[in-house]
């Protein structure tokens, strides 16, 4: 094979040619003809006994043509696709094809490239860099989690207050017509939780066991485009209530839940442990809006193949989070099981997309920019952390994804380093005293 005529038509787009000499080309005509020829009926001949040559005198000599070079394309694009110099994205179109009376076959495909990408200052870059306090409430809150999840629940027969939980059917109307997702039976609600629409749990205070009553709701603004500042009405049943029941929080509980001895030992630990998850999310917030700050002074345009399939991964990510990981589903498929329309795909999925391509964009002209490389030495490293991490073998780890990924991944990991090390935090303002 022979790669010719490469062209750039612009920034997005260029075209190749790929030549496959005669010899070739009748390699693939004879491989055609071996796979069609159990199926055809030759006269004077047993089914599929009937030689090329014969073949082609009763239907003509092109007869075997096309499943050759269907046979051809995938095989030339894969060698235009290493040997043309370019950075192509998506997948190849063919946009002529060419059989020369010598039967030399010629393919032209057109390509979309990877985006050229102008950086913007990365390097010092600043953003706020907020700080926490852990009041002795949030350990309190903490702690009566804790209790609650091995709390007794007991029932109660009385008026409905907060903190409540309220065994309810309810069934919702529009004027005067149910609403998709407006009922159902058996439903416990922790009043007090926040759960359902601003102003239903409220509502149902005071209500006795067995009582009956319309609840009026606006749905917020916000709301799904159906119901959004709709006024609706539930006409809703409490069925039952119970409390739970909260274990005395002294040193028997703390032994019983915990591998510390006294309340004092376990507060401790519990502030500890509130203080480091804070102090994570403190810094993620601030490395994403570095990195956004990054993003935000690259210069690029996306492409669409490139928006799409990264919204294809975030979807198919979802629904494996929801046990959908049979292979054979279609993104479309896993959409409309997931209740995802193009608008919900707009509204959430796309904008992460966007930000985890330009992120990915920018690392990777971060890499060639600084000559960021990674040593035999570090990627062994690597791999054998990674392994650590997942509980998996560096050799599992190797035949899953690569060499040549893991080496990139990593390379990204240090451009990534490099602009957060760099950055500067800034102080958040004081509250307005």
């Amino acid at each position: 094979m022979l790669v010719k005529n490469v062209e750039k038509k612009d920034s997005k787009t260029a075209s190749f040619q790929v030549e496959v000499d005669a010899a070739e080309f009748e390699v693939a005509v004879n491989k055609a003809y071996n796979k069609n020829k159990g199926s055809i009926s030759i006269p004077g001949f047993r089914q599929g006994k009937a030689p090329r040559a014969v073949v082609e005198g009763m239907y003509g000599h092109e007869v075997f043509y096309q499943d050759a070079i269907d046979s051809l394309v995938p095989d030339a694009f894969d060698y235009g696709y290493d040997n043309c110099g370019l950075h192509i994205i998506g997948k190849p179109a063919i946009s002529n094809m060419d059989l020369s009376d010598d039967k030399i076959l010629t393919l032209t495909f057109d390509v979309e490239l990877y985006p050229e990408v102008t950086l913007g200052q990365y390097k010092n870059l600043s953003a706020v860099k907020e700080t926490f306090i852990i009041t002795e409430e949030d350990i309190d809150g903490q702690i009566n989690g804790v209790r609650k999840r091995n709390g007794r629940v007991v029932d109660v027969e009385r008026e409905a207050q907060m903190g409540d939980t309220a065994d309810i059917d309810f069934d919702g109307y529009l004027d005067g017509v149910p609403f998709e997702g407006g009922k159902s039976e058996g439903y416990e609600l922790e009043l007090g939780s926040h759960t359902f629409v601003p102003g239903f749990e409220e509502q149902i205070v005071g209500m006795n066991i067995g009582e009956e009553k319309d609840i009026n709701i606006t749905f917020p603004e916000d709301y799904t485009a159906e119901l959004a500042g709709k006024d609706v009405v539930f006409k809703v049943k409490l069925n039952a209530l119970s409390v739970t029941e909260l274990p005395e929080l002294d040193d028997d509980f703390v032994q019983d839940v915990s591998e510390f001895n006294t309340v004092e030992e376990y507060r401790e630990d519990t502030r500890k442990d509130m203080e480091r998850v804070m102090q994570e999310q403190m810094d993620a917030k601030f490395r994403t809006a570095i990195m956004t700050k990054a993003c935000d002074n690259m210069t690029v345009e996306i492409p669409e193949t490139m928006m799409q399939a990264k919204i294809d991964e975030l979807i198919h990510s979802y629904a494996a989070n929801f046990g959908l990981t049979d292979p054979k589903m279609t993104t479309e498929e896993i959409s409309k099981m997931m209740g995802l329309d193009e608008e919900a795909v707009n509204s959430t999925i796309r904008p992460a997309a966007e930000y985890q391509v330009k992120q990915e964009l920018l690392l990777t002209a971060i890499v060639e920019a600084e000559n960021i490389e990674v040593t035999d030495e570090e990627l062994e490293d690597y791999i054998k952390g990674a392994a650590e991490t997942v509980g998996a073998t560096p050799e599992q780890i190797r035949k899953y994804f690569g060499d040549e990924y893991i080496r990139n991944e990593f390379k990204k990991e240090k451009a990534t380093k490099l602009v957060i090390e760099t950055a500067v935090e800034e102080a958040p303002e004081e509250a307005a005293e």
